[in-house]
């Protein structure tokens, strides 16, 4: 694991606002490579390391969903629980629009635009999570419980293996 200071980005800005304490973990970031290459890096659970994952709904609208590492999202599920037709991934230019952040760096601290934000219920129940600071092989861990108070996401059960 490289040994950088704290790098400045939006959502390091509102942990700090939100007196959110976390650790820095700076890791060589590899493309395409997303939550195993993070997990081995930091030597964590994959299942600790959490993904922020732009999504749509049929009219555009976008949100955001939490899911651990080593799961996926049921959208078919997901769509069911909030209330609309189709919930579909954003493509990685739509996902930049929408957060502020290069795919790979996306974190639902400090995003560009207010969206709301789902949360995959077990994370809350980890001891602790890795969640990116809002650059790519930058991870900042800390309590699940200052993620939701930050947060105040939506809980919903659409992890599938």
């Amino acid at each position: 694991m490289l040994k950088q200071k704290t790098p400045i980005t939006p959502a390091i800005r509102q942990l700090r606002a939100e007196k959110v304490e976390f650790t820095d973990h700076v890791y060589a970031y590899e493309e395409k490579g997303g939550t195993a290459v993070s997990a081995r890096e930091l030597g964590v659970d994959e299942h600790c390391v959490i993904k922020t994952l732009i999504m749509e709904d049929e009219n555009k609208k976008p949100i955001i969903i939490l899911m651990h590492g080593d799961l996926q999202v049921s959208t078919k599920e997901l769509s069911r629980k909030i209330g609309v037709k189709q919930v579909t991934p954003c493509t990685p230019e739509t996902a930049q629009k929408h957060s502020g952040y290069q795919v790979g760096g996306t974190s639902p601290f400090g995003t560009r635009r207010s969206m709301p934000v789902y949360l995959e219920e077990t994370v809350a129940g980890l001891e602790k999570i890795y969640i990116n600071g809002g650059k790519r092989g930058y991870l900042v861990g800390m309590a699940p419980s200052d993620l939701v108070r930050a947060l105040k996401p939506v809980m919903v059960h659409v992890g599938i293996r």
